[in-house]
This record gives structure tokens, C-alpha cells and sequence, in this order.
């Protein structure tokens, strides 16, 4: 085998992997409550969908281990115009993705959506951050040790900040750690998120602090992938750190609950763990063992070279689906009343609806891969 390629089909299908599930758990169907595996857990524990989104971080890591090889002989000031604006658009994107449609339907009919109620962080504006962050530490720390010590520093820290600024008697509730304190004074509440029926960040500024360490792990996994070669010894040296991972994640757990909506410390080091394990498995069944009889690796891989794009349409264009009013029901209410809770009444026809969503942006991606476009930021 050849263990300089600058391809790794394990890679790409854990990316398309990560997407397909993403745009599968953002996009149930109405009218029923969607299979408990396929809902984040409440506050603290860990459902399958709290590792979708620390995935995403970690796949962007691996194409870190790949891209910042560009940076070789460029001057400083190039390498950080190229990291700011490539990170600062990704959160330019993202935010500009919920400020969407930019117009509200009212009384009095359309009116321009003010950006006092629009929410600033989000799910790309952290990975814009945390791809900043992680970039800025890896190219200006070049010494491995002393990155693994800022990662600590930055688990650890993270830890103690809610301690000493949270609520002495509930550091780690939603309302009372130090991330929404932060968050509500520095953004306000009505530029935070909403969906749990108050003012709360699952995004926040403070806990992007341990997400920058899914990127960085991410990076390291990548390079160690390319430098030891898709073998036997690269399996079982990712499998057994994934493991340590998992250990030190639960044995942390005891004090410092996992949880994916405060992105607690042991969160991180579980879902890197599993990815890990992930990317081992994968690399066994993909480049070693080559079991793709039925091509099934193409399905992931067309989600997988444009992960960006088809993110970002799967957003978008379910936000339009919910404009178009079909008699007192937007239309996806109408669809799923219509066809999918009529054919399979409950999580079933939840699960189906988003199923057949994923599978019109998945169509967009191979359109978009038969033409040779790739959409890159």
C-alpha cells in the first residue's frame, strides 16, 4: 500500500457519513415525535445525534491534516489571510443561513427581518471558530507536545471557568453556567437560541472552547492516518487511543457530566473517541479489507466531497419548504399529514420523511459530482 496517498476513501466516507446522518436528525418529520435515538438528550447523557456535530468538527480536522500542507513556504501574513477569511466566511455563512429569508409575513405583510432578533451563533459559526483556533495553535505551535498541553488547558480550563463563574449551586444548568451569563451579556437574549423555549446557546461563546479540541484531535488523526499508511498498525494505534479517549471521558463523567448542549470536557474526549474508532473501523472495512462489492462507499462519497455545500442546502432549503403555505400548514406539515403519518402514522413516518429529504439533497450532490463541481469555501 501506499502510504503517502493524498486519497483516503475512508475519509470521505466518514465525512458523507456525518452529513447524511446530520441532514437525517435536523429534518424530522412534522406531526410525530421523531425515534428517541434520533433527539439529542436532554441536557446531560448521550444519544447517537450528539455525535453528528463534534464528527463534523473532527472531519474538518482530517481535511486540516491535508490543507494546511499549502501553507509550506508561504509568508505568515498569507497563511493568516487564508485562515481568518476562510473561517470568518464560514461564519459569515452560517449566520446569514438563520437570518434567512430576510423577510417575515405578517399582519401587514412582508416585512424585512430586523437583525436585532437574529441569532449569532450557530452550528457553522462554530465550526468557522474552532477551524480559525485550531488552524492559528497548529501552525504557530509546532511542537505536538506543547499543542496536547493548550488542548488539556483548554478541557480543563473550560471546566474550571464554569465553576468559578457559573452558579455556585448549579455551575452546570442551562440557565445558570457561566457560558449563557457570557453569552446573554455579551450577545444579548434575543440573538441566542431559542428552541428550548428560553434564551440559551447550545453554540455559545464559552463552550466553543472544547470544541476546538475535536478539530485539533481531528487534525492529529489525519496526519497520523497519512504517515503510517492504511494498515494494521494505524487501526489498532486509533482504536486504542479512542479507547483511552472513551475511559478518561467516562471516568471524567463522575464530576464533569457528558453533555452535548453544554459541550462539556468529557463530551469532547468521548465523541473524539468514537470517531476515532469510527475512522478505524472504516479504514479496515474500506482500504484494507476493500469491501465495497455493491459500491456502497459511492453513496457517502458524493455527501462527502461537497459536505459544505449539501449542509448548507439541506438548511436552506427545508426553511423554504416551511414558507410555502399549503391552506393552515406549511408544507412540510402538509406532506407529512398527507403521505408520510398516513402510510406510517408516528416516529416511522417521521423517520421516512426525513429519509426522503436527506435523498433530494443527496440527488443536488451527485448532480453537482457528475459535473465535476465542488463547491469549496
Amino acid at each position: 500500500m501506499n502510504s503517502k496517498s493524498e486519497r483516503f476513501l475512508s475519509l470521505d466516507v466518514f465525512r458523507g457519513m456525518t452529513i447524511v446522518f446530520m441532514i437525517i436528525v435536523n429534518t424530522p418529520g412534522s406531526g410525530a415525535a421523531p425515534f428517541a435515538p434520533l433527539e439529542h438528550a436532554a441536557w446531560f447523557g448521550f444519544t447517537p445525534t450528539d455525535l453528528v456535530f463534534p464528527s463534523f468538527l473532527f472531519a474538518v480536522g482530517n481535511a486540516m491534516s491535508f490543507t494546511m500542507k499549502k501553507f509550506d513556504g508561504l509568508s505568515t501574513g498569507t497563511v493568516l489571510y487564508r485562515i481568518l477569511k476562510r473561517g470568518l466566511l464560514i461564519f459569515l455563512i452560517g449566520y446569514l443561513m438563520y437570518w434567512f429569508p430576510f423577510v417575515d409575513h405578517g399582519a401587514t405583510g412582508w416585512t424585512f427581518r430586523p437583525f436585532s432578533s437574529t441569532r449569532v451563533m450557530g452550528v457553522l459559526q462554530r465550526i468557522g471558530l474552532c477551524y480559525i483556533f485550531a488552524s492559528l495553535i497548529i501552525y504557530f505551535v509546532k511542537n505536538k507536545t506543547t499543542v496536547i498541553i493548550i488542548s488539556v488547558l483548554l478541557l480543563v480550563g473550560y471546566q474550571l471557568l464554569l465553576l468559578a463563574y457559573g452558579d455556585p449551586n448549579a455551575p452546570y444548568a442551562m440557565l445558570t453556567n457561566a457560558g449563557t451569563y457570557l453569552d446573554k451579556y455579551l450577545l444579548g437574549d434575543s440573538h441566542l437560541y431559542h428552541g428550548e423555549g428560553v434564551a440559551f446557546d447550545p453554540e455559545g461563546i464559552l463552550s466553543t472552547l472544547p470544541a476546538i479540541v475535536n478539530v485539533i484531535v481531528g487534525y492529529y488523526a489525519g496526519k497520523f492516518i497519512q504517515e503510517k499508511g492504511k494498515g494494521y498498525e494505524t487501526i489498532a494505534r486509533l482504536s486504542l487511543m479512542g479507547a483511552v479517549f472513551i475511559f478518561i471521558a467516562l471516568t471524567w463523567n463522575m464530576s464533569f457530566p457528558i453533555g452535548k448542549k453544554l459541550w462539556t470536557s468529557p463530551f469532547t474526549l468521548l465523541t473524539t473517541g468514537i470517531d476515532m474508532i469510527m475512522i478505524s473501523a472504516l479504514i479496515y472495512a474500506v482500504e484494507v479489507r476493500a469491501w465495497n462489492k455493491f459500491k456502497w462507499t459511492s453513496f457517502f462519497t458524493t455527501v462527502g466531497k461537497n459536505p459544505l455545500a449539501i449542509y448548507i442546502l439541506s438548511e436552506v432549503l427545508i426553511i423554504a419548504f416551511w414558507m410555502i403555505k399549503i391552506g393552515d400548514k406549511n408544507l412540510v406539515g402538509w406532506i407529512n399529514d398527507a403521505f408520510y403519518q398516513k402510510i406510517a402514522p408516528g416516529p416511522i413516518g417521521s423517520l421516512l420523511f426525513a429519509i426522503s429529504y436527506m435523498m433530494i439533497c443527496w440527488c443536488v450532490g451527485k448532480l453537482l459530482e457528475k459535473k465535476d463541481v465542488y463547491i469549496r469555501v
